[in-house]
Formats: structure tokens, C-alpha cells, sequence
């Protein structure tokens, strides 16, 4: 069980629920939005916007769309059997299974650290001229001090304050420039297939819906979980988990969104391809005023921080759940998986030539790996052995395997246009 409740009945205990209660239980869900819009969506993002406009605007829909629905499912495990998905799968699946899945679950863990460490760093060099890999280790110590010497209630406090600067960050950025909504509202509900931009579409896909995630929420939902024996209680916490998980991918959609929309209005009309993200930063200054490249390269940083504090927390929970445990930063377990995703991620870091390359490929590893995961979450929520009388309808699984197709199929074009 998830390490937060020290001095609480968990059994018996029944909370208090009034009108307002819904934004006491707002922040696991935000969590699991850093995730999303961290330094490897700014990657994709602003190929996609700066390379093709505003035509794929759709591939953030249709992927904020999936991740409602896997993450709402996937929170249920949490909340149903007070496991997270890599202690269910260590439970209840054959350890020869349950190691390999689970193991690359932990290398797609350590490509989401490299992404969120580069973008951190990256972040640096723009505002104070720190060598990348100088950066990287900043980032990287920084993250460590944070997990290793703060509750959980406290990071989430810090997440929540995070996101909240990133989103105010972009709303401004926006103000700067003019948009072709007609187009944007077009791009969002019209799927299109640019010559040239799968590997850009798979990118998008693999920043959006992150296997990483999938553990984590598994994970944090049980910050608000109280007494599993009682139904009425359990009930009352799947609904607030809902509210929760859309109103935070609704705000992970929308800053997504407007990350396309700032390199389709700057970079794609000025018909400049964006290949760094520290070029992106130089190029803003000239066409929108040096405050807006300020504000990136904040925004960039708060991204990169809060990203690498969930990707380390997953990471913790994936290895944890290995060793059929809870997420505990005062276990070893739980330390070891944090170390093992962030120093490896550092290690590589050191050997990349090509930051924003090694960003975008990055996020094609991670979408790669995800059917895995995908397949793995709907075996487990789909067990009545696992979930009881909060199993999967037949509708829900026929939903959830049919994601877990088509992202399979997204995988396949990919490998194709590599050819």
C-alpha cells in the first residue's frame, strides 16, 4: 500500500465528503500531466507545429482521448485492489512474464529520464549558459534531493505549482502571436498524414500516452484511497478519480495544443524548420520580443524538473512493484529503481551528440514499448482474480484492447516509413 497514510485506520476509516471535495482529491491526475508535458512533447510538438502547421494538431486529440481512457482505467487498479500495475503484474503473472514486461517497462522508464534531464538542461543553457551535461547533472541532483528528502504531499504541492507556471507560461506566449483557428479547430478533429511526418505522428503518440504513466497512476491514486472494504467508499473514490484524470488531461491537451500552436504561428508561417529546441528559444526572441524567449526557457525548466521527479517516482514504483512492494522512497527497492533510471539516463546523456535528436527518438522508444504495457494493464483490470466485480465490462475491454491495436498498427507504419 502506498506509504502515505502512517497514522490512519485504513480498514475502517471513512471520510468526510462534502460539495467541495472533488479539489481535495485534484493532483494524482496532474501528476501523471506532467508526464505528458514534458521536454520530449516540447520536442514533437514543435517539429510537428513548426514542420507541418497545424495539421496534426489531431494526433494530440486523439492521444489525450486514449490516455482518458487508460489512465481512468488503469487508476481503477489502484483503487479496486490497492496494488499498483507492477505489483499486480509481479502478483499475478508468471515471473518469467511479469520480469521481461516489467523490465522493459523500466528501460522505457529510463528513456522518459533521458528526455525530462535533456530538457531540464537544455532549460539551463538557455537562461545561464550551462554546458549541457553540466545542466544534466544539476537537473539530476536536484531531482534526487527533491524525492529523496520530501513527503509525497509535498511534491505533489510542488507538481501542482509546476504545471500551473508552464500553463500560465504558454497562455502567455499565445497572447504574442496570431492564430489560424479556423485551421486549429480544422487540425484538431481532422486526422491528416503529411508526406514525411509519421516519424513526427509516432513521437506525438509516444509523448502523450507514456508507459511510465500507466504505473504512476496506479501508484498516486492510492494518496486518496481510504478503506477498501467499504463499497459506497470505493464507489465515491472511482468518480472523484474520473473528475480528476479529465480535468487534468483536459489542461495537458490544452498545453500540448498550444505548443503546436506557438511553432505553427512563429516557425511554419515564417516556413523555418525547427531542429533544437535551443534554436527554437533564439529564434522566438526576434519574431515575438526577448521576454517571450525568457518565458520559454522558464516554462522549459519547471517541464523538465517536475517531469524527471514523476519519471523517477515511476521508476521507483515499477522496481518496487518487481519485488511485490509499494512505492516507498525510504525502501531500497524504491531507491533503486529512481537510481537506476536517472543515473543510466545521465550516463547516456554524456554519449549523445544531438540533444534534440536523442528527444524525439526518445519518444518513439517509449511508444514502441507502450502496447506492452497496454496489453499488460488490460489483462490485469479485465481478471475478475485481480479485480473482483470491478473488472472490465466487455464493452471496456473490447475499448481497451482495440487502443492497444491500434497503437500496435501506429508501431508497424512507423517501422515501415524507416525502411
Amino acid at each position: 500500500m502506498f506509504n502515505l497514510f502512517k497514522n490512519i485506520d485504513r480498514k475502517n476509516y471513512k471520510p468526510k465528503y462534502g460539495g467541495l471535495d472533488i479539489f481535495k482529491y485534484i493532483g494524482p491526475g496532474l501528476l501523471v500531466t506532467v508526464g505528458f508535458i514534458d521536454p520530449g512533447n516540447w520536442a514533437s510538438n514543435l517539429a510537428a507545429g513548426a514542420d507541418y502547421g497545424y495539421a496534426l494538431l489531431w494526433m494530440v486529440t486523439m492521444s489525450t482521448i486514449m490516455l482518458i481512457i487508460l489512465q481512468h482505467n488503469v487508476a481503477h487498479l489502484g483503487i479496486a485492489t490497492g496494488l499498483c500495475l507492477s505489483e499486480a503484474a509481479s502478483i499475478y503473472i508468471k515471473p518469467r512474464y511479469s520480469n521481461a514486461l516489467l523490465s522493459s517497462a523500466m528501460l522505457a522508464s529510463v528513456s522518459t529520464s533521458l528526455a525530462e534531464i535533456l530538457g531540464g538542461a537544455i532549460a539551463l543553457d538557455m537562461l545561464f549558459q550551462i554546458p549541457i551535461r553540466a545542466g544534466a547533472l544539476l537537473v539530476t541532483l536536484f531531482v534526487f534531493i527533491m524525492l529523496f528528502t520530501n513527503s509525497y504531499r509535498l511534491i505533489e504541492k510542488w507538481i501542482i505549482a509546476f504545471v500551473s507556471i508552464i500553463g500560465l507560461s504558454f497562455l502567455y506566449e499565445l497572447s504574442l502571436v496570431n492564430i489560424d483557428w479556423n485551421s486549429a479547430i480544422t487540425g484538431w478533429v481532422t486526422p491528416a498524414f503529411p508526406k514525411g511526418s509519421m516519424i513526427v505522428i509516432m513521437s506525438v503518440l509516444g509523448a502523450v500516452v507514456m508507459p511510465h504513466n500507466l504505473f504512476l497512476h496506479s501508484e498516486v491514486i492510492q494518496s486518496r484511497q481510504w478503506n477498501l472494504k467499504d463499497e459506497k467508499i470505493i464507489k465515491k473514490q472511482l468518480n472523484y478519480e474520473f473528475l480528476d484524470t479529465l480535468i487534468s488531461m483536459i489542461l495537458g491537451w490544452a498545453i500540448n495544443s498550444a505548443m503546436i500552436l506557438l511553432a505553427a504561428a512563429t516557425f511554419f508561417n515564417s516556413g523555418t524548420s525547427v531542429s533544437e529546441l535551443e534554436q527554437a528559444n533564439q529564434m522566438l526572441a526576434p519574431l515575438l520580443g526577448s521576454h517571450a524567449a525568457i518565458v520559454f526557457a522558464v516554462a522549459l525548466l519547471f517541464a523538465g524538473v517536475a517531469s524527471t521527479i514523476t519519471s523517477g517516482m515511476a521508476a521507483g514504483s515499477i522496481f518496487a512493484g518487481m519485488y511485490k512492494e509499494p512505492y516507498d522512497i525510504k525502501d531500497n527497492h524504491s531507491r533503486m529503481g529512481v537510481a537506476i533510471s536517472l543515473l543510466i539516463a545521465l550516463g547516456i546523456i554524456y554519449l549523445i551528440s544531438n540533444p534534440f535528436k536523442g528527444l524525439i527518438y526518445s519518444q518513439m522508444i517509449l511508444s514502441i514499448q507502450l502496447p506492452f504495457t497496454i496489453f499488460l494493464q488490460v489483462y490485469l483490470t479485465s481478471s475478475e482474480k485481480v479485480m473482483g466485480k470491478y473488472k472490465n465490462s466487455t464493452m471496456s475491454k473490447i475499448t481497451l484492447y482495440s487502443l492497444g491495436a491500434i497503437v500496435t498498427l501506429l508501431n508497424v507504419v512507423l517501422f515501415i516509413s524507416l525502411i
